[in-house]
């Protein structure tokens, strides 16, 4: 028995952040022929669902690069790693003297997703806040409002090269944190950033899921350095043609671009579908 696990961006999505009808067809077609797949992304469970929006993904799915397993059939997590606010003093620490915005994602109390925010300082970080006002799935919080019961997953940022790339070089220093910056595919000119800790990965998380759910083998799909985990744990691992030179190092094979349904076309070749 085999699972298939998909990257999201990059990867399973086109460049406008959808999931194409041949996608889908092909995915369909998985399930017809009882071949089991799932997701791993950088992504936060709310991001995930708009682009997931009318896919079936039955099994365990995990998000925030490792952080979190996702349960879709009891609506829970089942396995974690999160950060405390004690450990994050430092990623303020860094954000404080910059202008990117920093946004903390946590788990409440009661269960909730809540996203913290400074003011913001650019028309994009503005832009992002307003996509959170407008979702029924997070709630929006000033960063002052942080509490020591907040279960944070992960923290993120857009802004400038430089600017992120000076966040970057400060919090690589400090051992309890991953991080991960490169382009947005999305917003020409801006740079991201995305921090959470370090016992979290894509692998970590895909080898619970292989255990747990009794699969022998693993076939992953990823085009970025936060794939690099589970491409060196997978039995075979391939790399669309816009992935990072060090993603195709590592892969059984190039494949087609997430552009023109490089994922779903190898599928029905692989599997003769």
């Amino acid at each position: 028995m085999e699972l298939l696990v998909f990257d999201l961006d990059g990867t399973l999505l086109n460049s406008r952040q959808q999931i194409t009808d041949y996608t889908r067809e092909t995915l369909k077609l998985l399930q017809q022929r009882n071949i089991a797949y799932t997701v791993a992304t950088g992504r936060t469970l709310h991001a995930a669902r708009e682009c997931m929006r009318d896919t079936h993904f039955p099994l365990l799915h995990v998000y925030n690069n490792g952080v979190v397993i996702w349960n879709p059939q009891s609506a829970g997590y089942l396995h974690h790693n999160f950060l405390t606010p004690d450990e994050i003093e430092s990623v303020l620490e860094a954000f404080a003297t910059r202008s990117p915005s920093p946004f903390i994602f946590t788990v409440e109390p009661d269960g909730s997703h809540a996203v913290y925010h400074a003011p913001p300082q650019n028309e994009l970080c503005q832009q992002y806040i307003s996509r959170f006002e407008n979702s029924d799935t997070i709630t929006t919080k000033p960063l002052v409002a942080l509490h020591s019961n907040a279960q944070i997953t992960n923290i993120n940022a857009l802004g400038g090269q430089a600017e992120i790339a000076g966040i970057y070089d400060q919090l690589t220093q400090q051992s309890h944190l991953v991080v991960y910056t490169g382009g947005d595919m999305y917003k020409p000119n801006f740079h991201w950033l995305d921090i959470h800790h370090s016992a979290s990965s894509k692998g970590g998380a895909i080898s619970v899921l292989k255990e747990s759910l009794g699969y022998e083998r693993v076939i992953c799909f990823g085009d970025s350095d936060n794939d690099e985990s589970m491409f060196r744990m997978a039995d075979e691992a391939y790399a669309p043609a816009n992935a990072l030179d060090e993603i195709k190092a590592l892969s059984t094979q190039v494949i087609g671009h997430h552009d023109e349904d490089g994922i779903a076309r190898f599928l029905r070749e692989y599997y003769s579908l």
